[in-house]
């Protein structure tokens, strides 16, 4: 599958693709929370977060999900005319709640004129047969995508950082999830602590296991009011960050590596500058995929050049 002239599937071009036209997410904050923050699998959360280094001015969850969205609507109509949007629910665990509270909240969202569809951010331990059949329900309707931290397939790493799920049960809820109308997503982040690259490019391969059809990807960030802030703190040799120079190179090699049918919807995250410890690129996103770009084209890789390869010897 090609959907541009770049040498990876990029998400701008599938959505255009899918809709004939540029839609726009506007992120909502419910006030949901996660299991390894409210003490029943864990408590601090997962080491790294800071929800607050994502969510835009508009996004409060004292604000009811009608609210935060025609606000949202208003802040991108003027920046470009767009006629449709989805609702992307994204601080936390958006489906760690029962399901009548969950039915409610996703069809608010549906019946603000202009929202065309959901993009729904959550856990792959949080999740229950029952949600999973009503957004195969919805997707009938309306456009569906379903997105999972992933975040490492490396079982020691995720108990490291406080995910309180494995791997295996990310395996195990992605395949319930797959073949019911409704799009598949995973996030993964690159640099966590004690993860060599050889790690760091397993995770290509493994994440190509999953019947995902997007995939984020994260350069590690440490941020403020964060455990990991305090970690990095007290240990810094114990984190070996990206510079700008090294994680072009170690993308483009990771993309090679991944299966070439899989949309990447981004390559780096974007902290606000008064949250963001360490690595300060200096870059916007932008800038960063345009660089991405030129590397690729000048070293002559693509997404999935070595695929078959990664599978049996990575």
């Amino acid at each position: 599958m090609q959907i541009s002239g770049k040498r990876y599937l990029d998400y701008s071009s599938f959505i255009k693709l899918q809709f004939g036209e540029r839609v726009q997410k506007i992120a909502l904050n419910i006030g949901f929370s996660c299991p390894n923050r409210d003490g029943s699998k864990g408590f601090g959360g997962c080491t790294y977060c800071n929800n607050n280094t994502f969510n835009p001015d508009y996004c409060e969850p004292q604000k009811s999900i009608q609210e935060q969205l025609e606000l949202g609507i208003h802040f991108f109509s003027k920046k470009k005319n767009y006629n449709h949007y989805l609702a992307y629910f994204q601080a936390y665990t958006n489906t760690y709640s029962d399901i009548e509270s969950l039915k409610k909240m996703y069809q608010e969202a549906l019946k603000v004129p202009n929202i065309i569809g959901l993009v729904i951010g959550t856990r792959p331990d949080c999740i229950s047969d029952e949600v999973i059949d009503y957004l195969s329900f919805l997707s009938k309707k309306y456009f569906i995508a379903l997105e999972f931290g992933v975040e490492s397939t490396n079982e020691k790493t995720l108990l490291s950082v406080n995910r309180c799920h494995t791997f295996e049960e990310t395996k195990t809820t992605f395949e319930k999830c797959k073949n019911k109308g409704f799009h598949l997503g995973a996030h993964i982040i690159l640099g966590l602590p004690g993860e060599t690259k050889k790690e760091l490019l397993n995770h290509a391969g493994e994440i190509s296991k999953l019947p995902i059809d997007t995939l984020k990807i994260h350069q590690l960030q440490i941020v403020k009011n964060s455990v990991m802030a305090i970690q990095y703190k007290r240990n810094p040799e114990n984190f070996n960050l990206f510079t700008v120079e090294n994680y072009i190179e170690f993308i483009a090699e990771f993309i090679t590596h991944l299966r070439p049918n899989i949309i990447i919807e981004r390559f780096t995250s974007e902290t606000p500058s008064d949250l963001l410890i360490a690595p300060k690129w200096g870059l916007k996103n932008f800038e960063m995929v345009a660089k991405i770009d030129s590397y690729l084209a000048k070293n002559n890789l693509w997404q999935g050049k070595f695929y078959k390869e990664s599978i049996s010897m990575i």
